[in-house]
């Protein structure tokens, strides 16, 4: 899949008018081998607790985005290199992680894209606690399973159908 987030944007001025076409704010820095990667998102939303997050990653990606709602905490991390091992073995197009990720050098290894708010070297807890495939919320920007993420060097869209 070849695209850039400009042209998208450009080409589709009446979905971002509308309101099907959101550009996340340019708060997420970028991890993993995968600049450019887009999916069908899959949405998980947890707190500082990635038992759901390894959950899913372990499951069949079949091209999909992770879409994880941390709730912008910055006090540990939920994805780290293990994690992003699974993700690309089990065909995952990438995660875009509304928290923090650890083991960055790891994560830039893997054949998959990753988008987080930061590093943060401290492990999550593990007590099972969250919720996926719902609507969560994302930098002020709704986004539902089965909406598109799109994501290059220029930023992050998110959108009700795939373009």
């Amino acid at each position: 899949m070849s695209f850039a987030t400009c042209d998208l944007c450009d080409h589709h001025e009446d979905k971002l008018a509308a309101g099907t076409l959101h550009v996340l704010p340019p708060i997420f820095a970028s991890f993993g081998k995968q600049n450019t990667f887009a999916g069908p998102v899959r949405t998980l939303k947890v707190f500082e607790d990635n038992v759901l997050v390894r959950a899913a990653l372990e499951t069949p990606g079949n091209g999909h985005v992770l879409v994880v709602d941390g709730g912008g905490s910055l006090r540990c991390a939920l994805v780290g290199g293990n994690l992003g091992v699974l993700a690309q073995k089990n065909g995952w197009a990438g995660i875009l992680v509304n928290g923090c990720v650890r083991d960055a050098a790891e994560l830039n290894a893997c054949d998959v894209g990753i988008r987080a708010l930061a590093t943060h070297p401290q492990r999550s807890f593990r007590k099972g606690a969250g919720d996926a495939d719902l609507k969560v919320t994302i930098a002020g920007v709704a986004v539902y399973p089965g909406d598109w993420m799109y994501a290059d060097v220029d930023g992050v869209l998110i959108s009700r159908t795939q373009l």
